[in-house]
């Protein structure tokens, strides 16, 4: 079973995030008074861009898209076979790092931006996605994920307020407003897009195929929130993970960027508050 869920989400994964970011186009139009693309639009942009002729500003930044892809794959991968969901964290953040190196393997100043503010994005929400994992621990004894899903009761009940950190870090790893400040998604930024600035053809569409990746992701671990024993528990956090994405759209069409600081502050007082507290309750009741 662990290959097989391994399997499904290296070839299904992408596929499931293209058809969320369709959705997600489909409903921020909706939201903004506007009909929108089609549902399988995100589709249509990746045949597109792999159509295009190979282009890169040096030959490094393919391999480091590349890395950050892979690296990506792997830490989804860790976390549906039921593994190290610390250990599948970690690779998390070591791909972000690949996504730094390939907008800052070049000379444009945009990117060489974006690739400062997604450093200081990665310093925002690092420690909340670490503390996500010692409250995964505190609350069933173990970093494995085979374990937390086949706990007798949802982690969501002792932990409620790494649920509303981890959908915080969310917005952020999303790129979504108010915390888009490295690359943003909407059309008014579509020139000059941060630390994809200089990506186009294939490249751009590796990035984005490790997007869907990363969205697919972080729906897991929403979804291991309430996942236990019970096969009920399973549609329940199908739901949860739904209603978790379309109040990240929701968030993303009714706030305004904000500046780095205003992001690093709150999200900083936000982990205190929300997993800090969550953790020092958890560590008292053992």
């Amino acid at each position: 079973m662990q290959v097989v869920s391994v399997v499904l989400y290296l070839i299904l994964a992408p596929f499931v995030g293209a058809l969320l970011d369709g959705f997600d186009r489909i409903i921020s139009a909706r939201m903004q008074g506007r009909k929108g693309p089609p549902l399988l639009q995100p589709f249509y942009d990746l045949a597109k861009l792999f159509s295009k002729q190979m282009l890169a500003v040096n030959s490094v930044q393919m391999l480091l898209n590349l890395s950050y892809l892979v690296f990506l794959a792997v830490a989804g991968a860790m976390l549906f076979a039921g593994a190290d969901i610390l250990m599948s964290l970690f690779i998390l953040s070591t791909a972000d790092m690949f996504l730094v190196m390939a907008a800052s393997s070049d000379s444009s100043p945009f990117s060489t931006l974006g690739a400062g503010r997604e450093m200081i994005q990665i310093m925002a929400y690092e420690p909340m996605t670490l503390l996500l994992a010692v409250g995964f621990y505190l609350a069933t004894g173990s970093f494995q994920v085979v374990d937390i899903i086949h706990m007798p009761y949802s982690t969501v009940l002792p932990m409620p307020g790494f649920l509303i950190g981890f959908f915080f870090v969310m917005a952020i790893k999303l790129r979504k407003s108010p915390f888009d400040l490295s690359t943003s998604h909407h059309a008014h930024q579509e020139l000059v897009k941060g630390l994809t600035t200089e990506m186009a053809g294939p490249t751009f569409a590796i990035m984005n195929i490790a997007e869907y990746y990363e969205m697919t992701l972080m729906l897991g671990i929403v979804a291991l929130f309430f996942i236990n024993e019970n096969w009920w528990s399973w549609p329940i956090a199908i739901v949860a993970c739904l209603f978790v994405f379309f109040l990240e759209i929701l968030w993303d069409n009714v706030s305004a960027r904000v500046k780095w600081r205003t992001l690093l502050d709150s999200c900083w007082v936000v982990t205190l508050l929300s997993g800090g507290l969550n953790g020092l309750i958890l560590m008292l009741i053992r």
